[in-house]
């Protein structure tokens, strides 16, 4: 028989801070009841108020802090405390790093079941203003144009001019996009009635080119004053190529919808990983961190360890950004992805960069890649990486019967990566390390790359 929570909904406890959540929340125990609670730091003591009770978990927010952490430290964002942005600013950025170290070495242990040799996170020089991409929401506060981030677990717009963690340009852009709505009277959508035109505005701005892709989200294909709108923004901002309307019809939380339409200039910006050039649409997923993106993919390069003689295969290739960066030192790379449009990018990327060694075909991995190999591909090295939720096993089942040399997995999410980690030793690899890279300061998130070996090539 289960036992009932020891505390309630709306109690008062106090509790001490052991650990991280994927979130950046911190966690701990009240009599052996795990409690989440943000903005506070492993090692913390606190006063809490209890807001969610579940049967194994609870959800508090903090009412005083009883013993403060050394890397306690004041946030830089004025709207820090409602904003769902980032989770972290409460702590020094060493201590950032060495909390996300510490939470992928306890997802090894604790789901892989496993102890791996985890490095020291790889920051960044400077962990502010990093992020190449935004994509806001629009609503109406007190009668006035509202854009900004939603507050945490809640669909309410945190009005703001600027966000710490964004490039300056994209805050330029919202801000620009904001007055235009407001003084051209462009009926602002609402979710609730599923009524008004604007719903979001995207930005893209490219590290290395500096070129700017802007996309007004639309309810419908209506957008009153276009030709007002493309005039005002071309004079603004003179890094303006791309200017792009989203028709986004459905109800629904996704931000974009499927169709683009060309305002003014191209359907892509062009941005730059080292020396490989990527083109970019509304669609692309691109890194949002273009200065640890190198130093990610230069990881997962040592890892590969290519010595131009190998076949690659990227079995999450998005639109090539992994793969190409690789094939430079392979002698064939292959890439697949089960989303279309994303192929079609991968490809006119290729021909980009001149890359007539890669292949790259629609579809999901685990049915490709049989057929590859029994077309006679033998992958020496084959790169995973998927979304939030990991590898299907089948996938894994897939990379492993092809018997690759070297498994370079990169992840997002360190608790799915010990996860798939265990079932790739079952299968016959082995973990040599791990190396996390902070492509989100600020927030929660850290990526990993691993690095796992087949025990038969020894």
């Amino acid at each position: 028989m289960k036992q009932k929570p020891p505390a309630n909904k709306g109690d008062i406890i106090e509790l001490e801070i052991t650990g991280f959540a994927h979130d950046g929340a911190g966690v701990g125990k009240y009599e052996g009841f795990t409690v989440f609670v943000p903005q506070t730091v492993p090692g913390e003591k606190v006063r809490t108020r209890l807001t969610v009770v579940k049967k194994t978990y609870g959800k508090a927010s903090c009412l005083e802090i009883l013993k403060t952490h050394p890397h306690r430290t004041e946030p830089q964002c004025p709207v820090y405390e409602i904003c769902g942005g980032c989770q972290i600013q409460h702590i020094s950025y060493e201590a950032q790093l060495e909390h996300k170290r510490q939470q992928v070495m306890d997802h090894f242990t604790r789901i892989g079941g496993m102890e791996v040799p985890v490095h020291p996170v790889l920051g960044m020089n400077d962990p502010w203003r990093y992020r190449n991409k935004a994509q806001v929401p629009f609503g109406v506060q007190k009668g006035k144009v509202a854009a900004g981030f939603y507050a945490p677990g809640t669909h309410q717009i945190v009005n703001m001019d600027a966000c710490l963690i964004q490039h300056e340009l994209n805050d330029q852009v919202i801000r620009k996009v904001k007055q235009l709505a407001q003084r051209l009277k462009t009926p602002i959508y609402d979710e609730q009635k599923h009524r008004g035109i604007l719903r979001h505005v995207m930005v893209r701005t490219g590290y290395s080119t500096g070129e700017c892709m802007i996309v007004l989200v639309t309810n419908g294909r209506k957008l009153p004053y276009r030709q007002k709108w493309i005039e005002e923004l071309r004079r603004e901002f003179p890094q303006l190529k791309s200017l792009m309307q989203n028709i986004h019809h459905r109800r629904s939380n996704v931000v974009l919808g499927p169709e683009n339409q060309v305002l003014w200039g191209r359907e892509v910006v062009y941005d730059r990983i080292g020396d490989v050039t990527f083109a970019i649409s509304p669609h692309s997923f691109f890194q949002i961190n273009p200065v640890q993106t190198r130093v990610l993919y230069d990881q997962v390069a040592k890892y590969a360890a290519l010595t131009g003689g190998e076949t690659v295969i990227d079995a999450y290739c998005g639109i090539g950004t992994i793969a190409l960066y690789l094939a430079r030192h392979a002698k064939r790379v292959y890439g697949v992805e089960i989303v279309p449009a994303a192929i079609k990018d991968a490809k006119r990327n290729a021909e980009i960069n001149r890359m007539d060694h890669v292949t790259f075909e629609a579809g999901a991995a685990e049915e490709i890649m049989p057929r590859w190999y029994q077309e006679g591909i033998r992958p020496d090295v084959v790169v995973v990486d998927p979304p939030r939720k990991g590898c299907d096993p089948l996938l894994l089942d897939t990379v492993a019967s092809m018997q690759p040399g070297r498994i370079v997995y990169v992840s997002c999410n360190s608790s799915t990566l010990a996860r798939d980690a265990k079932y790739l030793a079952e299968l016959g690899y082995r973990v040599r390390e791990v190396q996390p890279v902070d492509m989100f300061p600020q927030t929660g998130h850290v990526e990993c790359v691993m690095l796992m070996t087949n025990v038969k090539n020894k």
